[in-house]
């Protein structure tokens, strides 16, 4: 529900109820990801969607029967297979399960600030124990990098290694759903825990001042990140170049090396370098590709590439950190303006970060790609 916090908080300062259908998972081709979230309140009024309209009109009427009935959380499920799938059902083929949550404010005094953080952009985390023993189901905690659990899950050391879990994918800004076993000793039966994410914009650093730079710079921000741009030469770095976004005029290896040390670098942040020129690309991309970045990306020709391969190996890059690197950056989309080659970056960054494989949808690749469901905790981002 942190989506549309900015909604939200001013019904729960006037102390309305509402309830929250919430997506816990998603299975195969679904259009919105766990997070999303349908709200009602007492009011009447309908706050955003978990389907992108094909269920939304049977979610709102389950949540209208909570408000006027019982309140006890429960989920929902609906899929193309479903008997009524015709009706309700998910016509792109996909399976969602929701999670539907009664909120009276004025028992949830910890609520309020939860979501006028996330209206502020302000980093919090809402974590939702959506699978479970009935006295734990439905229960809630707020978590923030660095203050104390708000709220409760109902057990003081559940919420201690809850927190600790749910703040751990805060800070990677990332929702979706984590398992706690009856192995970890801190509960009697396995339990799932859904985790809202609200971080601050991912960082987007683009090296080198160039015309393809303040494409790439509108493209990032229209994507949601906050966008940076950074080069050495002040006569190209300026803002009338580059309008609506931060300029830094110093040599981007210290640049990017200060943005580390601060910890205003995370597993979201891009880094990409336009520059191809050896004296900044070397120590630039030495330092970056040795860092917990979630992309890094350079420009320039196939020759150009394999010059900068043989000079970052003798600087001493293994062959792990080396296959990090995306280069010739961009996907093959015959661009030739910076604004076309701009995209293709962009694509590229896109489908990187969702697993996706940059080939046309007409050839059966999948749409809508799934978050893990084993192993290691499922989070989408």
């Amino acid at each position: 529900m942190l989506e549309i916090a900015a909604d939200l908080v001013e019904r729960v300062r006037r102390e309305t109820p509402f309830v929250t259908a919430t997506v816990m998972s998603v299975v195969g081709s679904a259009p919105r990801q766990p997070g999303s979230s349908l709200v009602v309140d007492a009011d009447g009024t309908v706050l955003g969607n978990v389907s992108g309209g094909c269920v939304d009109a049977a979610v709102h009427d389950a949540c209208r029967e909570m408000l006027a009935g019982d309140h006890r959380p429960r989920t929902l499920r609906f899929g193309y297979s479903d008997a009524d799938a015709l009706d309700v059902g998910l016509t792109c083929g996909g399976t969602i399960e929701l999670l539907l949550r009664h909120h009276d404010p004025a028992t949830e005094p910890w609520l309020e600030a939860a979501l006028a953080d996330a209206a502020s952009g302000r980093a919090v985390a809402v974590a939702t124990i959506v699978r479970g023993p009935e006295t734990h189901f439905g229960r809630m905690i707020a978590v923030r990098p660095v203050r104390p659990v708000a709220g409760t899950l109902g057990d003081e050391l559940l919420d201690q290694v809850a927190g600790a879990q749910a703040t751990g994918a805060l800070h990677a800004g990332r929702t979706g759903t984590l398992e706690l076993g009856v192995a970890d000793s801190y509960c009697r039966e396995p339990m799932t825990l859904l985790v809202e994410s609200n971080s601050p914009p991912p960082r987007m650093l683009v090296f080198g001042a160039i015309d393809h730079a303040a494409a790439l710079a509108r493209l990032g921000s229209f994507l949601g990140y906050r966008v940076t741009v950074c080069d050495a030469r002040a006569t190209f770095t300026t803002p009338e170049r580059f309008p609506d976004t931060e300029v830094v005029i110093e040599w981007p290896h210290r640049y990017l090396g200060s943005q580390a040390e601060a910890g205003l670098l995370d597993q979201r942040t891009v880094v990409c370098v336009l520059t191809h020129d050896p004296k900044f690309d070397l120590p630039l991309l030495t330092a970056a590709l040795r860092m917990p970045v979630a992309y890094v990306g350079a420009m320039g020709s196939r020759r150009t590439h394999e010059e900068r391969l043989a000079r970052l190996r003798h600087a001493g890059l293994t062959s792990g950190e080396l296959d990090r690197l995306h280069s010739p950056v961009g996907l093959d989309l015959g661009a030739r303006t910076p604004q076309e080659t701009a995209l293709s970056i962009a694509a590229e960054i896109v489908a990187h970060r969702h697993g996706g494989s940059g080939a046309s949808l007409s050839t059966g690749v999948p749409i809508h790609h799934s978050a893990p469901s084993t192993g290691a905790p499922a989070f989408s981002s």
